[in-house]
């Protein structure tokens, strides 16, 4: 399981914006370029835990000053789904 979490993690820290674009369209989550570039620079290179809940949220609040808090919730109910 540690090895999952290691590639997940690991993913979310090298997202490009076309990838962020490609996985919001997938799962219907509203985000423009312009958001999905800011999204994806935040996340670049910080070796967050999206499986730690404090790491989660730090990135959720980030997510919500860029993108809204609605969009913020549809991807953490995203990441919930997708860590569990």
């Amino acid at each position: 399981m540690k090895f999952i979490q290691n590639m997940v993690n690991m993913k979310i820290n090298v997202m490009t914006t076309d990838e962020l674009m490609k996985y919001a369209g997938q799962y219907n989550i509203k985000l423009s370029r312009p958001q999905a570039e800011k999204i994806a620079a935040f996340l670049r290179g910080k070796n967050f835990d999206v499986f730690d809940d404090k790491s989660r949220s730090q990135i959720i609040r980030e997510v919500a000053k860029i993108a809204g808090p609605n969009t913020a919730k549809e991807i953490n109910k995203l990441f919930i789904q997708l860590t569990r």
